[in-house]
């Protein structure tokens, strides 16, 4: 096998290593308490996925090792594709086609995209150009998570804020990456320590910041942004402080800002999907089984039966525009009609006068049912 079709390999399982690690860690954020959102420490399904992520890292790495970074960065956008068919085939989550539109946009927007970005010599970061980095890194890592807490009702904002944090500390931890290797290259130095335990940091916030971005808010949304952030911050440093430019000039230049467009179109139409989705969710919860809550400022409410369905009567299908109306009526509970004395038309002069009971409205076949007074002729009479 020749190295470049061993590093294509090489990319696939990567790509495949990290969908099966974010499907188990989506599976692990559904089923966690609140308290154990960003490190369940104590479920062995939690380490799996560690372990599957950093399988997928190595592999990565190796893949870097025998082919060109031109042809495997771009092949590691394929894990968002790679991740929605294996979880409709391992835990039964199918995705929408909006889903699928919306994670094959922003995976070709982001294999054009790395595609463009050329090689440069390669140099390191002075001790200041790494104290700047890493303080942005932590102020932007620190400004998104405020940001999450602030949203928290509304999940699927707050899982791509999240997702956006974790692509940018692990997007910071690839350069500090690529800073000690290259250092490396002159002998390996006590004086990378304070790096090392960057990279370490920043990989280790990256794992619990994209853990707490799957909870609540499906798969889709925060693995493509995390997978699309991710390179694009690298890509971005690269690009202003390691001397590296897109290919082909200007016009690799326009085709890049094209590919980034597109990208963000498809993460666009993920995060709207889900919070359709969520919205349908929240719409559906607010109907009880066959019944329609009222609410208002009023004493305690009485439920009105929802309108039926005529189709299983004669075969016709949806239901009478009256009963839907009827349906809709707010109905107090104590609301009655008061006791009224009614004298009975052949009643003499010593009849007592007859009490009509308190009876209260009522629902009756999907309306309001309002007694008429009556009087009943049968009782019998009190003679003085």
């Amino acid at each position: 096998m020749s190295a470049l079709a061993l590093s294509v390999l090489l990319s696939f399982v990567s790509a495949v290593a990290y969908a099966g690690g974010a499907i188990v860690q989506e599976h692990v954020a559904v089923s966690s308490p609140g308290a154990q959102q960003y490190a369940p420490l104590r479920r062995p399904a939690w380490w799996a996925a560690v372990a599957l992520n950093g399988l997928g890292g190595l592999l990565h790495v190796v893949a870097l090792a025998y082919g060109p970074l031109s042809l495997v960065q771009p092949l590691g956008a394929l894990t968002i594709v790679f991740a929605l068919p294996m979880a409709a085939l391992f835990v039964g989550r199918r995705a929408g086609a909006t889903a699928w539109r919306g994670a094959i946009m922003a995976t070709v927007g982001l294999a054009g995209l790395l595609s463009l970005v050329g090689s440069a010599d390669a140099q390191s970061l002075d001790t200041a150009q790494r104290v700047a980095a890493a303080l942005a890194t932590a102020g932007a890592i620190a400004a998104l998570m405020v940001a999450a807490r602030a949203v928290h009702r509304h999940p699927a904002v707050r899982s791509i804020l999240l997702a956006t944090a974790s692509g940018v500390a692990f997007g910071m931890s690839s350069v500090f990456t690529k800073t000690v290797a290259v250092d490396w290259t002159g002998g390996v130095s006590a004086a990378n320590l304070p790096s090392l335990a960057v990279i370490g940091v920043l990989a280790t916030a990256g794992m619990l910041l994209s853990q707490a971005s799957y909870r609540g808010a499906g798969l889709a949304a925060p693995l493509a942004t995390l997978t699309v952030v991710n390179p694009v911050v690298a890509a971005a440093v690269g690009i202003t402080m390691f001397g590296e430019t897109f290919r082909y000039g200007t016009t690799g230049t326009a085709l890049a800002l094209s590919c980034g467009v597109v990208a963000a179109g498809g993460l666009i139409l993920l995060t709207t999907e889900r919070l359709a989705r969520e919205q349908q969710e929240s719409a559906a919860g607010t109907v009880g089984s066959g019944f329609e809550a009222v609410t208002g400022s009023g004493p305690a409410p009485v439920e009105v039966p929802a309108a039926r369905s005529d189709a299983g009567s004669g075969g016709r299908s949806g239901a009478d525009p009256a009963e839907l109306l009827l349906a809709g009526l707010t109905l107090p509970e104590d609301v009655r009609l008061p006791a009224v004395p009614v004298t009975a038309p052949d009643a003499g002069p010593h009849d007592a006068d007859l009490l009509v009971p308190l009876v209260s409205y009522a629902p009756f076949y999907g309306g309001p049912y309002v007694p008429v007074p009556a009087v009943d002729r049968h009782r019998a009479r009190v003679k003085s």
